[in-house]
């Protein structure tokens, strides 16, 4: 370990479960973390290793209740001056990369580094090459990642969000909620865009349902249009849940009149798209759906080079 790390600074602090809001108490110090490099963005190659020494802590058993068995532990990606970008010197590690796959029984892919990024079957394309660009804008009461969103267009019909509306994209809301003025706008457009589908009964938290029962489902795209113009596309995979056998949801939901930010994107509308944080230059780069591009999430070669 590095002489100026030689150390360990004990000391308590509260903090807030991002899950369930409770508090609990921990005692911070200092630990080694071990990153594995890739070769090439393509595969994973043993004893290369990138290390960083972040402030982390204990918390209760309780806390991680709400997390699936296999958990032991969260890193944060935040803006925070504790979070896990704080510790990434070099200013080319400072670009995250996030891949998060569609289903449980498959791994995604968390990447450190300006890439280059390959997913499989189409192991030559560089998935750089494929995302928008969007400034990432930075909140005075908040250390999360925000970008502008001027409208939200269904079916070429424009919905404006206002001028001072914030936008959050979130690891930790399931589904993109929506300020209630918004969320009725959304609901009514693409009610009337999905009039031919037989509804179903509704499944919280959701506002909108459809029976699949006979031909599946199709809808159309929800485009969020960007403060400089770009679209990030949102389409069937991305807004539609299927919650039963036979009934499937719009993933939205309505977040009250009184929101904090007008838009929180979920986790299920950035299932398998890649989404990139460049912490040094403060934009966002987004894939839209990786699907219609013949690959996903899950395909990114976790083979050993030796």
């Amino acid at each position: 370990m590095d002489d100026e790390y030689n150390y360990c600074e004990i000391c308590p602090v509260n903090v807030i479960s991002p899950v369930t809001g409770e508090c609990s108490q921990v005692i911070t110090t200092y630990d080694q973390f071990m990153f594995t490099r890739s070769y090439g963005g393509k595969n994973v190659i043993p004893h290369n290793l990138y290390v960083i020494y972040p402030t982390v802590g204990s918390t209760p058993t309780w806390t991680f209740d709400p997390f699936p068995s296999s958990v032991v532990g969260v890193i944060a990606l935040s803006s925070s001056p504790y979070a896990l970008p704080a510790y990434l010197r070099n200013p080319v590690n400072r670009i995250i990369a996030l891949c998060l796959p569609s289903t449980v029984s498959t791994p995604g892919v968390l990447f450190l580094g300006n890439g280059p990024y390959y997913l499989n079957p189409e192991s030559n394309v560089d998935i750089r090459s494929l995302l928008s660009y969007t400034e990432l804008l930075k909140h005075p009461k908040a250390f999360g990642y925000f970008i502008g969103v001027n409208a939200i267009v269904i079916k070429n019909r424009s919905i404006n969000v206002p001028a001072n509306a914030t936008t959050k994209i979130s690891t930790l809301d399931p589904y993109t909620k929506l300020r209630t003025d918004i969320y009725n706008d959304v609901f009514r457009r693409f009610s009337r865009v999905t009039k031919r589908i037989p509804p179903a009964k509704l499944v919280a938290p959701f506002g909108l349902c459809f029976n699949t029962s006979v031909n599946g489902i199709k809808v159309p795209d929800i485009d969020l249009v960007l403060q400089d113009g770009k679209k990030w596309t949102i389409s069937t995979a991305n807004s539609i849940k299927q919650v039963m056998e036979d009934v499937a949801c719009l993933a939205v939901v309505d977040n009250g009149p009184t929101s904090e930010h007008a838009i929180v994107v979920g986790t299920y509308q950035f299932e398998d798209n890649f989404l990139l944080f460049n912490l040094e230059n403060s934009t966002f780069g987004f894939s839209s759906s990786l699907l219609h591009r013949h690959t996903s999430c899950s395909n990114f070669n976790f083979t050993v080079d030796q």
